[in-house]
């Protein structure tokens, strides 16, 4: 590490969120598996879409098909995945774009973490706040069916447990309000956030 010299480039976060006429920052959604926070936040990216903000879409599956494909699910390599995802969303900070990052992110340690690494300016922490039942319910990957027949090994809310927000900047509970009320509700939050000062 001694041997790193950080490069000085002309061009930084705030020319680019200048050019993009927002500010950048990360919303985290966390949530069991099948809480719906993937679907939150591809709905809530197409409304900042339409008002011509710059966003990317990070969620578990994508990371570990790639960069993170050499990680399993024990509890140091899930550490690990969200340390990835932290710097990967922060690097995407940094190029002027609003980051919609969907992790289950079951530890609040492990959020904190995130937090720290994004910076607690940049870090606007959404809790899909929906039943272990109605996921299990849905069972959209026939992940619960797995874990319960245990096929699939320390699985959040089966065997692995998920530790809920105690204080989250948006708390959308997904049994009381549809996802298109709350991405719209998201959207209303965020609209101070994005202007520039």
């Amino acid at each position: 590490m001694n041997n790193i010299t950080t490069f000085n480039f002309s061009l930084g976060r705030e020319e680019r969120n200048q050019l993009n006429a927002h500010n950048s920052f990360v919303l985290w959604f966390t949530g069991l598996s099948g809480s719906g926070k993937s679907t939150l936040a591809n709905m809530v990216e197409k409304l900042l879409f339409e008002q011509k903000v710059r966003t990317f879409v990070l969620d578990g599956d994508s990371l570990r098909k790639g960069l993170n494909k050499d990680l399993n699910f024990s509890a140091k390599e899930r550490e690990e995945n969200l340390r990835v995802a932290a710097e990967v969303s922060k690097l995407l900070v940094s190029s002027g774009a609003v980051v919609l990052a969907s992790f289950i992110s079951p530890q609040q340690a492990n959020r904190d973490m995130v937090k720290k690494i994004i910076g607690k300016d940049d870090f606007v922490e959404i809790f899909v706040n929906t039943s272990l039942e109605t996921c299990e319910e849905r069972d959209v990957k026939g992940l619960y069916k797995k874990a319960r027949a245990r096929e699939i090994k320390n699985f959040t809310g089966i065997d692995s447990p998920y530790e809920q927000p105690v204080n989250p900047d948006i708390e959308i509970n997904t049994e009381k309000e549809n996802l298109e009320e709350a991405a719209n509700r998201i959207l209303k939050v965020l609209q101070k956030k994005l202007e520039l000062k």
